[in-house]
Order: structure tokens, then sequence, then C-alpha cells
């Protein structure tokens, strides 16, 4: 399963999404050296209802929570955007 994938369920798992999307940019950070340790680099996007009323750490937090296990095996590097739906 890729780590993409991973993340993917992870997020799904945690907060039931409205939307989510993972982009794996690890080609874009080949022979960094927090890579070579074959984590990977990734954006998430996620708009969940759980986020209303968090603050964007807080909403980091989370999200990081949810991933903890893949650290730092799978996940090297992970840019989030979280929002609540009512969020622009």
């Amino acid at each position: 399963m890729s780590g993409a994938t991973q993340i993917e369920e992870a997020l799904k798992q945690a907060f039931s999404p409205t939307h989510l999307e993972i982009i794996d940019e690890s080609h874009l950070h080949a022979g960094h050296e927090g890579a070579k340790a074959g984590g990977g680099h990734y954006v998430a996007t996620i708009v969940a209802d759980v986020f209303a009323g968090k603050s964007r750490i807080q909403k980091h937090r989370m999200v990081n929570d949810a991933c903890k296990h893949l650290f730092p095996a799978t996940i090297h590097a992970l840019s989030i955007h979280a929002k609540a739906p009512e969020e622009k």
C-alpha cells in the first residue's frame, strides 16, 4: 500500500472527511537527507466537521496524531491544509 493510501485511510478513519486529497511530493525531494530513510513528503488537504471551531494548531495536531503511526517510516514531511466545511 502506498504512503498516500496509508495517509488517506488513517485520515478517513479518524475524521470522516467531506473532502480529502493526498499529494505525494516525494519526487521533489530526491536526495533530501530525511528522504533517504524512506519516508516521503506529502500534502494533505482535508475538510471535516470535526475541525469546526478549532485553531490551525489544533487541526494540525489532530491530523499529525491520526498519522503518528506512519512517522518516520512512511512520512518524513506532511504539509497540512485542514478546514471545517464552512471555512474558505
